[in-house]
């Protein structure tokens, strides 16, 4: 591993461009422009220098797909974010809410060799606290097979795996229902109207989640 960090925002955009491409082949400029709060424009000038120096492969109204460097500079950063939203949430007194924004700022300040400390005090932790795994040093990731809460079936019984880390009002929101990682909970309805989609937990409790929210929670059958 090396100390040889890049620039903040050559880190930001790899790290979108990874997290993008998770959902497609490629990341467009217009999603990359949307995850990072930039201009299209700005977007365009940054992937054109991120493929000169061989992070990217960009074609113009196609979008922007990692190159092996590229990937493995993006799941280092990863790495290293959700193991400080490990640390922020278990040693901080942080809340799982807030831990993502903290990290983004801190992913950049530390270095490889903080980074695999961090590990050995959290024992190698497999997950973080939205339960994304997290990066082995080698860039590896365990295969993940779970799919969105809003395409589950009526009467599936389903766990929580994974909860996206990206609304800080909706990881509130669930946290309070204890509708966290591990969970397991039965689907009652999934409406075709609206998408809201309505959820028993272990203890009786009913909740009744809107699409974009069900949409942000993963799971797999239980």
């Amino acid at each position: 591993m090396t100390d040889q960090s890049p620039s903040t925002s050559v880190g930001d955009y790899v790290k979108a461009i990874w997290e993008l491409s998770r959902a497609s082949s490629d990341a467009s400029t217009k999603d990359i422009a949307a995850r990072l709060s930039v201009a299209p424009a700005s977007v365009t000038n940054m992937l054109g220098r991120l493929q000169e120096r061989g992070l990217v492969e960009y074609e113009r109204y196609r979008g922007a797909l990692l190159t092996e460097r590229g990937r493995s500079e993006a799941l280092r950063l990863v790495r290293r974010h959700r193991l400080i939203e490990t640390f922020l949430l278990e040693h901080l007194g942080y809340s799982w809410e807030d831990v993502h924004e903290e990290a983004e700022r801190l992913e950049h300040a530390v270095s490889d060799v903080f980074t695999e400390r961090l590990a050995d005090l959290l024992l190698h932790p497999a997950h973080d606290p939205h339960g994304d795994p997290i990066p082995k040093p080698d860039g590896t990731l365990p295969a993940e097979e779970t799919f969105p809460l809003d395409e589950a079936a009526e009467d599936q019984t389903v766990v929580i795996s994974r909860v996206s880390d990206n609304n800080a009002s909706g990881l509130s929101y669930l946290g309070e229902r204890g509708l966290r990682p591990g969970s397991r909970i039965r689907v009652r309805e999934v409406r075709e109207v609206d998408g809201v989609v309505t959820v028993e937990d272990e203890e009786g409790g009913v909740f009744s989640l809107g699409r974009p929210l069900a949409a942000s929670i993963f799971v797999e059958p239980a």
